[in-house]
């Protein structure tokens, strides 16, 4: 597992709205999670209020809410909580790699970000240190959530911005154009 995290950065939760989807499946793990996610975002001034938590039976079924919480445009973010442990089959890896395809793609479809926080693990082990030990995933799923929801401001902002000012260019090319047609503005001069 790797160690080499991004450095956290501090964040003023108040204003934004989280969804969370977290799975049954494993429940005491994933409770973990969530605990872990839920007191970091109120740590950075997430209120309650603004938190909405929905539970599914598994991991495979994270997606399907991930993608109905998103299509609102009423959070910010949405984090997918879920834990996966290998046993006598390859199943787990078949439902990581399905369910953190799905969770990219609605990111990608809604334009909400995603926080993939589906653990995967080979052993009942590797997943209690990374939700019940000191990794702490919960807290690391919450700070990207958070991060993701600040940049996403930012760029819809930005497009905003360049929206408008591409309207007023239009404008002022409307204007000049109909400024060449004389009296009658609908009326294009070059035209015979």
């Amino acid at each position: 597992m790797s160690e080499d995290l991004p450095q956290p950065t501090d964040f003023e939760g108040d204003g934004y709205r989280f969804g969370i989807v977290a799975s049954r499946f494993n429940q005491r793990l994933v409770d973990d999670l969530l605990e872990r996610c839920l007191r970091t975002l109120d740590e950075a001034g997430v209120h309650e209020e603004d938190i909405e938590t929905v539970r599914v039976p598994g991991a495979h079924e994270v997606p399907y809410v991930a993608a109905m919480l998103a299509k609102g445009w009423e959070f910010d973010a949405v984090i997918a909580l879920g834990v996966v442990v290998g046993g006598d089959t390859s199943h787990h890896e078949v439902i990581a790699e399905s369910t953190s395809a799905a969770l990219q793609r609605v990111a990608i479809d809604t334009e909400i970000p995603v926080i993939n926080g589906i653990i995967t693990t080979a052993t009942r082990e590797q997943a209690e240190a990374r939700c019940s030990g000191k990794h702490s995933r919960g807290r690391e799923f919450a700070l990207s959530a958070l991060e993701m929801a600040e940049i996403k401001r930012r760029l819809i902002q930005r497009l905003d911005e360049i929206e408008a000012m591409n309207a007023e260019s239009k404008n002022d090319e409307d204007d000049d154009w109909t400024g060449l047609s004389g009296d009658d503005p609908g009326k294009n001069p070059w035209k015979l």
